[in-house]
């Protein structure tokens, strides 16, 4: 039997909007125990350094440059995420010698599937050394090195969910909208499939941010006062990512938000929903069968417009939406867990991806471990 172990999974998205810290003990294959979470925001003058961020990574040829502000940047983030720890270890009343392991994402700032390049900050080093914890981080590049987009990663960790869906309810899709959101199917013969799926939140954030000051559309009360423009929903939805016959991960970047002058504020946010609502619907066309049930995860499920509209989407193709928490998770927690999970996995040397998640040519492990030096406690 496969040895259990304690380990926190930590996450920073697209959305750049702070820090998920989850507990898991697991094995690392169909054990799951699910423990706390705790979000921890960043405060704005950090997002907005993190946004130039992502200017700086745009002329990154290696992975290891960090040019402009990156090199301080990549600190500075390490150390906030060495501090929610600590935070999360408090609140929880445990000992880092409680935890086997952390998952550590980082934040990704550039990611070029077709050049084999993807960029995530973080110091696995310096977080080990202020935790105390070993780490495993840098999870996506092996992927990469083997001919695999480097994402999406999460898809395993949602096959060992799955097991608590009822039998009647499959095939199952798993749908986590971020920034960008992903789907990973599931059916009973063990097929598992992931790939991103298009926009999620980071046009509407965009639209709003620019067009009413504030950082996002809170429950999709700005989408909900407006209309859909068609023509200009086709507009997205007719790009070739769509259509194209190989499945391709996404950078923030590859969709951009309309300009100010083909909408009013409300009809922006309001089409930029229903565009990442009907853009999951559309890649879900390229799964070998359409899901009877969709699980909605990420931070797009506690937007409300665009969850009606996947709910009268899906109804149309005779599919079931349901929240992440009426299918029994959290939906806050999920990608954060994930990495925990993922962190066991890549210590035991089990694969993190495979042929139907990334295109990696087979199924291939990944992460770099490095061991803490642990101080006994007094």
């Amino acid at each position: 039997m496969a040895e259990i172990r304690t380990a926190i999974g930590l996450m920073s998205g697209t959305s750049m909007d702070g820090i998920d810290v989850a507990l898991v003990r697991t094995d690392g294959e169909t054990v799951v125990e699910r423990g706390p979470f705790l979000s921890v925001p960043y405060e704005p003058a950090f997002r907005d350094r993190l946004k130039r961020a992502l200017e700086d990574a745009k002329t990154i040829r290696q992975r290891n440059e960090r040019p402009g502000d990156l090199s301080p940047m990549e600190r500075d983030l390490t150390l906030r995420h060495a501090e929610a720890v600590a935070l999360f270890l408090r609140q929880q009343q445990l000992k880092p010698e409680q935890i086997d392991l952390i998952g550590f994402h980082g934040q990704t700032v550039l990611h070029r599937p077709d050049e084999a390049l993807t960029v995530q900050l973080g110091d696995g080093p310096l977080l080990a050394a202020e935790t105390g914890i070993d780490i495993v981080y840098d999870m996506r590049a092996n992927d990469m090195v083997h001919g695999g987009q480097g994402a999406p990663l999460v898809p395993v960790y949602h096959q060992a969910l799955a097991h608590q869906i009822p039998a009647g309810d499959w095939p199952v899709c798993f749908v986590n909208i971020g920034g960008i959101s992903n789907l990973t199917f599931l059916d009973r013969d063990g097929i598992i499939i992931g790939f991103d799926s298009g926009p999620g939140n980071t046009l509407i954030d965009q639209w709003v941010e620019a067009h009413a000051g504030i950082p996002y559309d809170d429950g999709g009360r700005i989408a909900s006062e407006g209309s859909v423009i068609m023509a200009l929903a086709e507009r997205y939805l007719d790009n070739p990512f769509f259509t194209a016959s190989k499945r391709r991960s996404l950078d923030r970047n590859d969709f951009r938000p309309p300009e100010g002058h083909e909408a009013e504020l409300s009809d922006g946010a309001r089409t930029l929903a229903y565009i990442s609502a009907a853009a999951v619907l559309k890649s879900a066309g390229h799964l070998p069968a359409f899901p009877k049930t969709f699980v909605i995860c990420g931070g797009g499920r506690l937007n409300r417009t665009i969850m009606a509209d996947l709910v009268r989407l899906a109804a149309e193709r005779g599919a079931e939406v349901m929240s992440a928490e009426q299918a029994g998770f959290d939906g806050d927690a999920m990608e954060a867990e994930a990495w925990a999970y993922l962190a066991v996995r890549s210590a035991s040397g089990l694969p993190l991806t495979f042929p139907g998640t990334t295109g990696v040519g087979q199924p291939v492990s990944g992460g770099v471990l490095v061991a803490a030096s642990r101080q006994p406690s007094s």
